[in-house]
């Protein structure tokens, strides 16, 4: 029986690999896959090897205290490379693990697959060079990136935006306020602090502290959406136990951004999925000091947010590494509450996002692209 090498190193791109598993096994019922993903893999009947949070790492020095076990697992797939000897990889984001696995994929002659690229517009051009190398093909999620790669003459195609598929509520938002017994009277601000431990750990104390200056001037309610990736007990650990003004949900993820007055959101897949579901809100991040040192010095970019990227314009306020505070995120929250003219024009930006995202099916793209790779290597 043919297998499927999958390797997704973060809790999005689990998700889009269970959306490729589902549609591929609609042409190619026969084919199995192993690899590292988490529930959506394994729901897809993937042979999980090694849960996704096992690589949700964030930054370089924040890696280097995890290299011993990040080897163990890059050892073990080398070795079940070896001996499944797939038919061929699909190696998605995460590509400080992903790319050194694709030498190996390499001297192995085995097809590789690449979905989402790695940032080489921002910092680290040179992987170019490695991907032209190594990889059969990349599967691009931007329009914009195409122009890239055919630069460098790297087979790729724009496949579509996976969110744009996933992205849907089930219900209104008086049905929501009714089914979590919120008050249709105040407003409602939505965090989303992150999927990573370490996000939590440094954009928690600054946001919860945002939340008593919030309160201050505006009759609202908050509600936490924990990540799949995160344990309720660990969330826990940053909330104070007197502070009974946050509700914390695990689902309906979709219907509370939708339903929101306002997000606070981590820089991420999360700002695209605001932008989706035309909500306005407030991106942000920080990292450790030394990671963001010698990160700002390489990137070459403007804007972090992949919503003010895409527009090629600051689209909704960033607030990065120092401008992360609690007194600023309480100042763009007062300016987004307070003038209607501004929260219409993050609407219809967001609204020309979706155009340029355009209509294309992604997890059906990908799947041909892999029943493709598969047959012109067979």
């Amino acid at each position: 029986m043919d297998s499927i090498l999958i390797i997704a190193g973060e809790n999005s791109g689990e998700k889009y690999g269970a959306d490729l598993i589902r549609e591929f096994k609609k042409l190619h019922p026969s084919f199995t896959f192993d690899g590292i993903g988490g529930k959506d893999m394994a729901e897809e009947g993937v042979r999980i090897l090694f849960p996704v949070e096992d690589l949700a790492v964030v930054g370089f020095f924040e890696v280097l205290s995890h290299i011993p076990r990040i080897k163990k697992i890059f050892n073990r797939i080398v070795e079940e490379i070896k001996h499944q000897k797939p038919a061929a990889a699909v190696l998605i984001d995460s590509p400080d693990f992903n790319l050194r696995l694709a030498k190996k994929l390499k001297k192995s002659s085995i097809p590789i697959l690449y979905y989402i690229s790695p940032t080489v517009w921002v910092w680290r051009k040179g992987r170019l060079k490695t991907i032209k190398k190594l990889v059969s093909k990349m599967m691009l999620i931007f329009p914009f990136e195409e122009k890239i790669y055919k630069e460098y003459g790297i087979p790729a195609a724009y496949i579509g935006h996976p969110l744009k598929e996933k992205v849907k509520i089930s219900f209104t938002r008086e049905e929501f306020f009714k089914k979590y017994e919120l008050d249709p009277q105040k407003k409602l601000i939505t965090l989303l602090p992150g999927s990573r431990k370490s996000e939590l750990k440094y954009h928690m104390p600054a946001l919860l502290e945002s939340l008593h200056l919030i309160q201050s001037e505006w009759d609202v309610q908050f509600i936490l959406l924990l990540a799949e990736t995160l344990e309720s007990n660990f969330l826990l650990n940053f909330i104070p136990p007197l502070f009974k003004d946050l509700k914390v949900f695990t689902r309906d993820h979709y219907e509370a951004i939708a339903s929101s007055d306002l997000v606070l959101s981590s820089c991420g897949t999360a700002n695209l999925e605001a932008a989706l579901l035309e909500t306005p809100f407030i991106a942000f991040y920080h990292i450790s000091p030394l990671t963001y040192f010698f990160g700002h010095r390489l990137a070459k970019i403007k804007n972090f947010s992949i919503v003010n990227i895409l527009a090629g314009k600051r689209v909704v306020p960033e607030l990065i590494q120092k401008d992360y505070t609690a007194e600023r995120i309480f100042e763009e929250t007062t300016k987004i509450l307070d003038s209607e003219k501004l929260r219409a024009e993050m609407k219809s930006q967001f609204r020309e996002i979706k155009k340029i995202l355009g209509d294309k099916i992604a997890p059906q793209n990908a799947a041909r692209e892999l029943e493709k790779l598969i047959r012109e290597n067979s």
